[in-house]
């Protein structure tokens, strides 16, 4: 199994080497609008269309990983993030196929801001937002005509919907969002380091996060492989495997702990593996109901949850099989190697017997005739 995960490791880290230093190829991981940045378009629809039917005609616009929200407070608005376009800067003018439309965009701006310094798209025409509702505006218009820029979308009869703002997340913030999430992880990690450490014994800790290591790594490496969008979500299901492995690892360390007090006598090696066995049922029962749960949101939770069932669905397996083959197998080569908390085998000669309590020595005395 530590092969096994040592090829997958290894298969993650030449795509993510590969894609970076590849001219003109895609970075190592797709990241979504939270971390790369993009441009954010609320929309105020008559008959507000379904979420796949919004998927479905921004996909037709070449925007495959597009995030639709819907407004709580307001059930006819709709919250659309497109990516950054490749190969667009933001301070340069990109070209636009048409211009009918981009006067219209531009007239929306200007009904929408009184202030033309507050808005991207006005004070720099033809940038990344610029463009970014264009595509949005292009998709909407599969189910009918703007509202015009001066009229809203109650009193244009003909109109389907409206544009009602438009922003920007830029890469900066998208960047922070990443240190954030990095050092959340690793923060988290660290903190179960030392409570196992404190808990137990610092080489079981090792033992563990090293696990956790890797199944978070094991699920990088998939999302790199097959280039599936990292999102907020994403990040979410990382921290979840963190707990959802030491949680395994910490039930076959207990039961080590008291088996090394029941059985002195015994080997670690042997009490590690009885010791798995032993809570091997827990481990089928509540992993595999945490699979089955998973596996229905891969299959029926759609592309909104797409990421985050992916990278649940992928650590669940890792992280199950991680606690049997990874986190004890190593706090046993980890002990026996520095010599910590080593069990010797009781030897016991052959031949030699033990008296019982109840027997009593016996004087012999001479006997005289």
């Amino acid at each position: 199994m530590i092969m096994l995960s040592i090829l997958v490791l290894l298969a993650g880290l030449i795509s993510a080497i590969g894609r970076q230093i590849t001219p003109g190829g895609t970075d190592a991981f797709n990241l979504g609008v939270d971390f790369q940045g993009g441009t954010v378009v609320t929309a105020k629809f008559k008959a507000k269309p379904t979420e796949d039917e919004l998927r479905a005609a921004l996909q037709n616009q070449g925007v495959s990983d597009a995030v639709i929200q819907s407004s709580i407070d307001k059930q006819d608005e709709v919250l659309i993030k497109v990516p950054l376009f490749e190969g667009v800067e933001g301070s340069q003018p990109a070209e636009t196929t048409n211009q009918a439309d981009n006067a219209n965009v531009q007239a929306n701006v200007a009904a929408n801001s009184q202030n033309p310094a507050e808005n991207p798209v006005q004070s720099s025409p033809n940038t990344q937002v610029n463009l970014g509702r264009e595509t949005v505006k292009k998709a909407l218009d599969t189910f009918g005509r703007e509202a015009e820029a001066t009229k809203s979308i109650a009193e244009d009869t003909e109109a389907a919907y409206k544009i009602v703002g438009t922003d920007s997340v830029g890469p900066v913030a998208g960047e922070q969002l990443r240190n954030q999430a990095v050092i959340a992880t690793l923060l988290g990690m660290v903190g179960i380091l030392l409570f196992i450490a404190f808990r137990y014994d610092w080489t079981y800790a090792a033992g563990a996060v090293i696990a956790v290591f890797h199944d978070v790594l094991i699920t990088l490496a998939f999302f790199s492989v097959f280039q599936w969008e990292v999102s907020l979500t994403v990040l979410a299901a990382l921290l979840t495997l963190v707990g959802f492995s030491v949680n395994d690892s910490i039930v076959i360390f207990d039961r080590i702990r008291e088996n090394l007090t029941l059985h002195r006598g015994e080997s670690l090696y042997k009490l590690t593996n009885d010791s798995i066995n032993q809570t091997m049922s827990r481990t089928i029962v509540t992993n595999g109901l945490v699979f089955l749960a998973v596996l229905a949101l891969v299959i029926f939770g759609g592309e909104v949850l797409r990421g985050f069932s992916l990278a649940l669905f992928v650590g669940s397996i890792t992280g199950t099989y991680s606690t049997i083959a990874i986190a004890s197998p190593i706090a046993i080569w980890w002990q026996d190697k520095l010599g910590a908390a080593k069990i010797k085998d009781v030897e016991i000669k052959q031949g030699e017997r033990l008296a019982s309590a109840s027997r009593r020595s016996v004087t012999r005395r001479p006997v005289m005739r």
